[in-house]
């Protein structure tokens, strides 16, 4: 009974890994890119920061108003404005969708092929190097350690022994 339950539970597991549902709205579900946006909001809000009061803006959040500002006293008619805002914002909207299905899946593919790569030459180059550095050093530190004791350690305590007897007076003349 036990062994079957075991077993279900497996299987389960297992049925999970392979059949994971994607969440479509939240895209960033473990955040690993805050602390990149919360830098980058940090630098960008140290360079306004003495400018007029607002919001830090969001990394890779362009808005209309962020690109086409009329200055005060220099407007545009109401129609105009309108469409502009619209007709950017749509081909904004459209232009992204566009390249991401375009791109999107070849890139994705392209930066899963480097980072495979990135951690096959960590995985099979990188720390077997460093293991064998360090394996390596250990025993050249054996022998380092081996020289100073001889040849340092004498020449050094001669000297102390020799520098011990001297006395320095220092004597205020006025």
């Amino acid at each position: 009974m036990m062994a079957e339950e075991h077993t279900d539970l497996e299987a389960q597991i297992v049925k999970d890994i392979h059949f994971k549902e994607i969440d479509l709205v939240n895209r960033d579900p473990k955040n690993i890119n805050e602390d990149i946006v919360k830098r980058s909001i940090s630098i960008t809000w140290e360079l306004v920061r003495n400018a007029e009061s607002q919001a830090p803006p969001r990394m890779c959040q362009v808005d209309f108003e962020d690109v086409i500002a009329e200055p005060v006293g220099t407007y545009s008619f109401d129609g105009v404005w309108k469409v502009s805002y619209t007709t950017f914002t749509v081909s904004k909207y459209w232009c992204y969708r566009l390249l991401s299905t375009l791109l999107g899946v070849p890139l994705a593919l392209l930066w899963g092929f480097l980072f495979a790569c990135i951690s096959f030459c960590h995985i099979w180059a990188v720390v077997p190097c460093i293991k064998s550095y360090l394996i390596e050093i250990q025993c050249i530190s054996h022998i380092y350690s081996l020289c100073i004791r001889t040849f340092c350690n004498p020449l050094f305590a001669a000297l102390g022994q020799m520098c011990s007897n001297i006395k320095v007076m220092l004597r205020k003349e006025v």
